[in-house]
């Protein structure tokens, strides 16, 4: 309210006299507002001349108490296991758990639901995004048709460092594997694998990041998981160097993992991690998922269609340029092969489809071997 206007509905109130209809001129108000704040100052003194509320007196699609307690009693819960604790997964916990809500109210909206978390101050403030303009989700209509894998590190009670590997399917979001072992290796990888394809059968290509273990696509080599995806007729795919989005539902499970684990204590070594591992796979499995419009993981799987590979793919061929070292030998997938100390300091090609290898220096060819991943060092004449 203007000041102006306020002082004379005050003085009019304490009894001055005044020409009311040529003060409102003066002040540009009605007498009809300016009657209506004198009694509104007369009944509440200062505070009538505030504007009032515009809240309705009642609201009755409002949640009662009781019931916003229920939500937010289900979200701690939640979190405390370790598990999503947003309100799509709140919602689902009430759709599995009737008695905890009455039978005569139908259960909230999702936007209702936060408003809840947001006026209890559930909801931790985030600036504004710029929206995207283009969204494509990348998700394949097959189970099996592609699985994720990759892995992530944990710290054990004695702060020694284990390895999670870490196998989902891309369409059911199926935890396929989850493997503790003490290092990312090519021997586990694998092993990781198998335990995947004996639960759910062949899948149609496996996608994984760059890391020595599974991928060499990118460094002009194969790996040994590479070539026995070859050997089963499984593609391989590996990521863009430096972009994690391309695996993006890999290390989102690993984000639910890693926050399960979190909220319990440290396994003192990897069996235990392992235990820990197993209830959490068969718990995540069996529990539902909004991205999976309600359905859980392994009855996502069940749905299908499933994907199988069609048949054997053929070796892929890498052209790679080598320096020979002053030993006159190359190191490559891991071995070291000898050239001839003749050829130190020459640069030399090497050509290789799986273990196959082809080496030639100046047009000439002066090696041509089987790798024996069972030798570290190859030498002339095998």
């Amino acid at each position: 309210m203007d000041a102006k206007i306020a002082a004379a509905v005050a003085a009019y109130a304490r009894g001055a006299s005044m020409n009311v209809t040529g003060t409102c001129r003066e002040l540009g108000v009605t007498p009809k507002t300016f009657y209506k704040y004198v009694g509104r100052f007369e009944a509440r003194g200062v505070g009538g001349l505030y504007p009032d509320s515009r809240r309705p007196l009642t609201s009755p699609n409002q949640l009662p108490v009781q019931l916003e307690d229920v939500l937010i009693r289900i979200r701690k819960q939640e979190a405390e296991a370790g598990w999503d604790y947003g309100a799509d997964a709140v919602l689902m916990r009430l759709e599995e758990r009737p008695e905890l809500w009455p039978t005569d109210r139908s259960l909230p909206s999702r936007a209702t639901v936060n408003r809840v978390f947001e006026v209890r101050g559930q909801l931790a403030k985030v600036p504004q995004r710029r929206p995207r303009r283009r969204w494509r989700r990348f998700q394949r209509d097959r189970v099996n048709e592609l699985w994720q894998y990759d892995g992530f590190n944990y710290r054990l009670a004695d702060e020694a460092t284990a390895t999670v590997l870490h196998l989902t399917d891309d369409c059911s979001r199926t935890d396929l594997a989850l493997d503790a072992v003490a290092s990312e290796n090519g021997q586990d990888v694998w092993d990781t694998f198998c335990h995947g394809v004996a639960r759910y059968g062949l899948p149609v290509a496996v996608l994984n990041d760059n890391g020595g273990a599974f991928s060499g696509l990118r460094r002009g080599w194969t790996s040994l998981f590479e070539q026995r995806l070859a050997d089963l007729g499984v593609q391989a795919i590996a990521a863009s160097v430096g972009h994690p989005q391309t695996c993006g539902k890999n290390e989102r499970a690993h984000q639910r993992v890693q926050k399960w684990l979190d909220r319990r204590p440290p396994a003192r070594d990897i069996a235990e991690l392992q235990g820990l591992l197993d209830t959490y796979r068969e718990a995540f499995n069996n529990r539902r998922n909004r991205v999976l419009d309600g359905l859980t993981p392994h009855q996502r799987f069940d749905l299908g269609p499933i994907a199988a590979p069609e048949g054997i793919t053929e070796p892929i061929t890498h052209i790679t340029r080598h320096a020979v070292s002053t030993t006159g030998s190359i190191g490559l997938c891991g071995v070291l092969i000898g050239l001839g100390r003749r050829h130190a300091g020459k640069s030399a090609t090497v050509l290789r489809n799986g273990d196959l290898v082809t080496a030639f220096i100046d047009d000439e060819l002066v090696r041509q071997l089987t790798i024996d991943h069972t030798r570290h060092y190859q030498p002339q004449g095998r």
